[in-house]
């Protein structure tokens, strides 16, 4: 038994040992491996790097741009945040997403029964237009959902330059509407201004 005891530990000890070794010798590799791969990446690539479109965050309430909808030939202000201070003067940006324009979802909100009373008319191929300190940008949309008031899917991180426009549905709904109209749109041009 105690020479089982002593083999077991020894042999133990020994993995032990040989584990850590080998675990110290490759954790130092990648880190050199990356320093040389990002060198060669800098010494490939000669393209600037791309600008911040926003030199800051906007202040809640305060006026960040204007969306138009050519297909209702409607230009609406755009307040920054959702309260209902900001969605009583216009349309609303939700303020933990991205602003219009930058890569990610840009979720915008308004009223039903104030400035998208017409949203319903805005369907797939239509273009939606922001205009913002950054400049121009133009949003063409692909879906159109009909989604439950507390479905949260419509505030998702994208991948890409999106802007997800949402409204309570229907839109003759009286009170409290159980459902959200939402357009799904991506970015297809952007006119950015000079600073």
């Amino acid at each position: 038994m105690l020479l089982f005891g002593a083999w077991f530990t020894t042999t133990n000890v020994y993995k032990f040992a040989k584990g850590y070794l080998t675990y110290k010798v490759s954790a130092s590799k990648p880190v050199e491996k990356k320093q040389e791969n990002e060198k060669q990446e800098e010494k490939k690539d000669p393209r600037p790097v791309k600008k911040q479109l926003y030199s800051r965050q906007p202040e809640i309430g305060e006026e960040i741009g204007s969306l138009y909808i050519p297909k209702l030939d409607a230009t609406l202000p755009i307040y920054h945040g959702t309260n209902e201070d900001e969605l009583e003067k216009g349309v609303g940006h939700y303020a933990d997403s991205v602003l219009p324009g930058e890569k990610d979802n840009s979720v915008l909100s308004g009223h039903r029964d104030t400035v998208f009373r017409k949203l319903g008319e805005v369907g797939v191929g239509d273009m939606l237009v922001v205009t913002t300190e950054a400049g121009k940008f133009e949003y063409k949309v692909r879906k159109v959902r009909i989604v439950d008031a507390d479905d949260r899917t419509v505030i998702v991180p994208k991948p890409r330059a999106m802007l997800t426009v949402t409204t309570c549905y229907p839109f003759n709904f009286i009170g409290n509407a159980p459902d959200r109209y939402i357009l799904s749109a991506f970015l297809v041009t952007s006119e950015l201004n000079e600073k």
